[in-house]
């Protein structure tokens, strides 16, 4: 496995809920939402959904005004402490490092079939 900037549990991109006095966890990610408010809050058109249907950021067009994170219904969306730039989990294009990373194997990708 290479972790490209090692591995920082603190900066992943989902979210652990612990639930019901921390008797189970739950991951909570984008979820790519159909109608993105992120990308429709976006000034400069930074955000956008590529082939795939996943809702990804382009740091170059990002002016880290924060509006993305701010209209996030999930929570997903944050600025990068180093750069300041909007950030959210992209799914890694397909192989979310998350779930190659976990240590008790507890993660995994699960494709909805579109009709679902």
């Amino acid at each position: 496995m290479d972790l490209i900037g090692g591995y920082n549990p603190r900066r992943a991109r989902l979210l652990i809920q612990n639930k019901n006095e921390n008797l189970y966890h739950m991951p909570v990610v984008c979820s790519q939402c159909g109608n993105a408010y992120c990308m429709t809050a976006c000034p400069v058109k930074a955000i956008h959904r590529n082939d795939d249907g996943i809702v990804c950021i382009d740091p170059d067009k990002c002016i880290n005004c924060g509006l993305c994170a701010q209209y996030c219904p999930m929570g997903m969306v944050s600025l990068d402490p180093d750069t300041k730039k909007a950030v959210k989990c992209e799914l890694c294009q397909g192989k979310p490092l998350c779930v190659e990373a976990c240590p008790t194997g507890a993660l995994e990708l699960v494709q909805l079939r579109k009709d679902q």
